[in-house]
């Protein structure tokens, strides 16, 4: 555990909180389309990702929001994008054609990673192209769940880094 000047002993370190994304449809994971995406659902995503983020040292938070209104979307990024230390979003099929989804990530400037559960590269033509992925560091996609916690190390590492602390 980090010790930080103006904290009693007990009192926990926290690195911040990373604010993860999710585009319309994805409340239905574990059930929609099961060869695409898979048998687990959202909630299990999420409950791995708050596990995993307490093991970081100084462990991170995670920010969860998942909308099928692109509005929201926009707003959860222009209201808890500039204080987190990354997003991982998952815009569904924002993906494809949400300009207002990527210019709110433009403009917050906050490190961020797109993450698909299937490979959008190997499914139909009009998946192929991603209006997010020329303002993002990254693009995860066709490693099911596991892109989610692949993000989520790498923006904790690139944070630590940035620290001066070693992965």
């Amino acid at each position: 555990m980090h010790s930080v000047e103006g904290l009693e002993e007990n009192e926990e370190v926290r690195l911040g909180y990373v604010l993860v994304l999710n585009g319309p449809n994805l409340n239905l994971l574990g059930s929609r389309e099961p060869a695409h995406y898979g048998s687990t659902t959202l909630s299990d995503i999420v409950e791995e990702l708050r596990g995993l983020a307490t093991r970081f040292d100084p462990p991170v938070q995670i920010d969860h929001l998942q909308t099928n209104h692109e509005g929201a979307l926009v707003d959860a990024i222009q209201q808890r994008g500039p204080d987190a230390i990354g997003i991982i979003i998952n815009p569904g099929a924002w993906t494809h054609y949400s300009i207002a989804i990527r210019d709110a990530l433009s403009a917050v400037a906050t490190p961020t990673i797109e993450v698909h559960i299937s490979n959008i590269h190997a499914r139909e033509e009009f998946r192929h192209r991603s209006v997010i992925a020329p303002v993002v560091i990254g693009q995860i996609a066709g490693l099911g769940a596991r892109g989610y916690h692949l993000a989520l190390h790498f923006l904790v590492d690139r944070v630590s880094l940035k620290a001066g602390a070693t992965p």
